[in-house]
């Protein structure tokens, strides 16, 4: 439950050091900020992919910058120099690199957790609630809209579902260009995030279905493995316009939470044994 509480940098819960830079780390409850100074030079291919291994930098950033200048490239080649003053997010899927002569610090809020972690540190198994949204019929909305327009949407409905993922302090770990996957540490947050998702971007014209099961995922190189995850992305896939359905563990994690679900039927959901039932959130 928030609380109201305060923590110093000047004595961190947690400083991770790599090759000319390091990040100190508290830790507000369940929330890790962390406070980045890197020398000019630093990069990330350089200094962090030895130690996670992988192609570029999978994790969301989210912070202010209190000195130096950063260049941010993504995976498909966009560039973007961020630099003081500037608060600041940085999808995943990235290389960057600390430029000109003076040191970057920054603070920031959605990545600390993870960061500069190898893939065995991170490699432990946790109980998550796995939501998987997405955009019904998003290809023939592009197409009736034009790339332009449909930008603009698709923009509205990344900012408005971040919120409600945020509100419910879910992780979220990936954008799938007219979706999102994300963890939540709890089902009721999980479930009460997804039934806002679809009121609150109904009035752009497009709907949104939400899929949730809860499980134990592996989180490596700062990603979700696991038949788990598998098996919230096709409760997700058998859901309607504006449907909220849930696996029947979820639900069994829902009781007393005040929220009111409905049989869907069984279903084969693949990666897992036998027939489910799946439920619906009633509105």
């Amino acid at each position: 439950m928030p609380r109201l509480q305060r923590k110093s940098f000047a004595t961190p819960d947690e400083v991770r050091t790599f090759p000319d830079g390091r990040m100190d780390i508290i830790l507000l409850d369940e929330i890790a900020v962390g406070r980045f100074s890197l020398q000019p030079g630093w990069t990330w291919a350089k200094d962090v992919a030895p130690i996670v291994r992988t192609r570029s930098c999978q994790l969301r950033h989210v912070g202010y910058v209190m000195s130096g200048s950063l260049q941010v490239t993504m995976d498909d080649g966009t560039e973007l120099v961020i630099g003081r003053g500037d608060g600041y997010e940085i999808p995943p899927g990235h290389e960057v690199r600390v430029i000109g002569d003076e040191p970057w610090e920054s603070v920031e809020f959605a990545s600390a957790h993870m960061f500069g972690l190898a893939p065995e540190a991170l490699g432990e198994r946790v109980l998550a609630t796995v939501l998987f949204s997405d955009i019904v019929g998003s290809t023939a909305a592009l197409e009736q809209l034009g790339d332009h327009a449909w930008a603009s949407v698709l923009h509205e409905h990344n900012v408005r579902i971040r919120a409600a993922i945020d509100r419910f302090r879910g992780r979220e770990v990936t954008s799938t260009g007219d979706g999102f996957l994300a963890l939540f540490d709890g089902a009721s947050r999980a479930v009460r995030a997804a039934a806002l998702m679809d009121p609150a971007v109904a009035e752009l014209g497009i709907r949104v279905r939400v899929g949730l099961h809860t499980t134990e995922v592996e989180i490596v190189g700062g990603q979700p493995r696991g038949v788990g995850v598998h098996a919230a992305a096709r409760v997700a896939a058998l859901a309607g316009p504006g449907e909220v359905l849930v696996s029947g563990t979820t639900r069994d994690l829902l009781d007393g939470s005040g929220l009111s679900l409905e049989p869907r039927g069984e279903h084969e959901l693949k990666g897992l044994n036998g027939a489910r039932t799946v439920f619906a959130l009633r509105r």
